[in-house]
């Protein structure tokens, strides 16, 4: 399990204000902060942080949505923030409902419900894993 990712920006401040509005439709908010280095808290952990810093290649970070509609609010809610389309609300087949913007400094943000966590399709039987629960099977 992944602790904390901590994302360079050229303007931390900037980006936390991005970042801010952009993920709190996935509930996310600003529980920390260190000079320059803005964290942010979903679910009771603080996993997420902006860190003024160097900005190599732009890095592609993915955010878990727990509906359809969590994703949607993401992707306007970026927009609205200065984002830049880079990929409106769909589905993606073999992958799930997703959306991508970019950030301030060109970073590729997703935020996604997996395929095989939206509502089962008709017919498809119970007891079906979700990817990380295959995941893990196949990692016993």
């Amino acid at each position: 399990m992944i602790e904390h990712i901590s994302l360079r920006c050229r303007d931390s401040r900037k980006s936390r204000k991005f970042y801010e509005q952009a993920l709190a439709p996935l509930g996310y908010g600003v529980d920390r902060e260190y000079g320059d280095a803005f964290g942010f808290v979903q679910g009771g952990r603080h996993d997420f942080w902006v860190t003024k810093g160097k900005v190599g290649t732009p890095t592609h970070v993915a955010f878990h949505a727990d509906a359809p509609s969590a994703v949607d609010a993401f992707y306007a809610a970026a927009i609205d923030a200065g984002g830049k389309d880079n990929g409106a609300p769909g589905m993606r087949e073999d992958y799930g409902y997703a959306a991508f913007v970019l950030d301030p400094d060109g970073h590729n943000v997703e935020a996604v419900i997996w395929q095989e966590d939206l509502a089962p399709a008709k017919g498809r039987r119970g007891g079906s894993k979700s990817r990380r629960g295959r995941r893990k099977a196949r990692r016993s």
